[in-house]
């Protein structure tokens, strides 16, 4: 498509001669300006990739798919419900839990509130989230009556380790003569975990099953009956079969994409925003070509002029100034797209390292649920992001090649 010769006079055109230096500084800032926007359109979509994925995972991992309850009250027969639920085509686990608000207290002076969760043994160290994250004790002593295993950031704010005693204190008390007095239980901290998301590693304790079903004076029931399946995004597929297997048990079924439905909306509406934001940067400097191509025709009016005397095609002057144009694109969008790739490879040393430097905590726990800042590159997203600065840096060559190619040579020495 491009010969010789219009390479030749293209690139000559791009590098800058004494006297022409401020048409090749526009052309870099515009060449700078499509770099940072695709780079920073990268970045911030991967970002927010990841930031969907980590959250998806951590609150899934932990709370499941889905959760079948009884309808007026706890499930009674909650062995056979389980049962029949993992045979259900689709799903993965099925485990019978207890739950229920409590306040937490230390001999060190530490309270907060807290979910308590009760769970069997053996479910607890098949749950790969929990038993993989394990910081200091172990799962083999969680059981009987008195263990418990709670998160790292709780520990820390309760002043305690394993081995230490943690109080729990149920707000739904007993009665008694003397009017409603809350359960309090002592237990022993037998391991600490952390799952990488700040509110279950401050807020989440759990318990043996049938210690719970004790201290909550549950009897032989659970409160609801944990569901893992194999796709997520199919769940309410399952939903209706699980429903299906139990057509004379009285339940209702919760799945994920109900209890969090809001949540993950608005992650995706503000990753719908950033894109249109981010994509004003490349506009923005793909005016930036259009001006300094209409500056560079401008100033080489008379070059064209005698190039057309001496035989050069109309042709021939558009794709001079379309490879002038095309050529800060292209080097801009590739270079965005390798600053991008690198960004997200490292993001968080260079989170680290920017926090060392500046002192400031850039990522917040607390804020963004988060311990460290996720980035997760779509291949599909990248392409859509170079492929929009490649188009837009060549839609903007186009008007001012086409000045170029309609200069009469004749008007263009007179006027020299």
């Amino acid at each position: 498509m491009f010969g010789p010769f219009e390479r030749a006079v293209a690139f000559r055109y791009l590098r800058a001669r004494k006297g022409e230096r401020f048409v090749s500084v526009i052309a870099i800032f515009s060449l700078v300006g499509i770099a940072l926007g695709v780079a920073t359109l990268i970045i911030v979509m991967s970002v927010m990739n990841g930031f969907r994925q980590e959250l998806l995972g951590r609150i899934l991992g932990l709370n499941g798919h889905l959760g079948v309850h009884g309808v007026e009250r706890n499930l009674a027969d909650y062995d056979a419900v389980t049962q029949r639920i993992r045979g259900v085509p689709g799903v993965v686990s099925a485990t019978p839990i207890v739950e229920g608000q409590v306040l937490l207290t230390s001999d060190q002076g530490g309270a907060s509130g807290g979910l308590a969760r009760a769970i069997k043994p053996e479910d607890l160290r098949a749950k790969a989230l929990v038993a993989g994250n394990i910081q200091a004790g172990s799962l083999d002593r969680f059981e009987g009556d008195d263990a418990i295993v709670i998160g790292t950031r709780l520990a820390q704010r309760m002043r305690i380790t394993v081995g230490d005693k943690i109080t729990l204190v149920s707000p739904q008390g007993r009665t008694t003569v003397f009017g409603t007095v809350p359960r309090v239980r002592a237990y022993t901290v037998v391991a600490l975990f952390q799952v990488g998301m700040h509110e279950y590693d401050s807020s989440f304790v759990f318990l043996p099953l049938s210690a719970a079903q004790t201290f909550f004076q549950t009897g032989d029931t659970v409160t609801q009956v944990e569901v893992f399946v194999q796709d997520p995004t199919g769940v309410r597929a399952v939903n209706r079969a699980i429903r299906a297997a139990l057509p004379d048990t009285p339940i209702r079924i919760l799945d994920w994409q109900d209890a969090n439905s809001s949540f993950f909306a608005a992650v995706q509406v503000e990753r719908n925003v950033m894109f249109l934001i981010l994509t004003l940067i490349i506009l923005v400097a793909a005016f930036n070509i259009i001006s300094s191509l209409i500056m560079l025709v401008k100033d080489k009016g008379r070059d064209i002029a005698i190039l057309r005397t001496m035989g050069a095609t109309r042709g021939a002057i558009l794709r001079i100034f379309l490879l002038c144009g095309a050529s800060v694109g292209v080097v801009g969008t590739l270079a965005g797209f390798l600053i991008g790739i690198v960004f997200c490879a490292n993001i968080e040393s260079i989170r680290q390292a920017i926090q060392a430097l500046s002192g400031t905590e850039l990522f917040s726990p607390e804020v963004y649920f988060l311990s460290r800042l996720p980035a997760v590159v779509d291949p599909k997203e990248v392409a859509q992001v170079v492929g929009m600065g490649l188009g837009l840096s060549l839609l903007a060559t186009i008007y001012p090649s086409w000045r170029a190619a309609k200069i009469d040579p004749v008007e263009a020495l007179r006027n020299e």
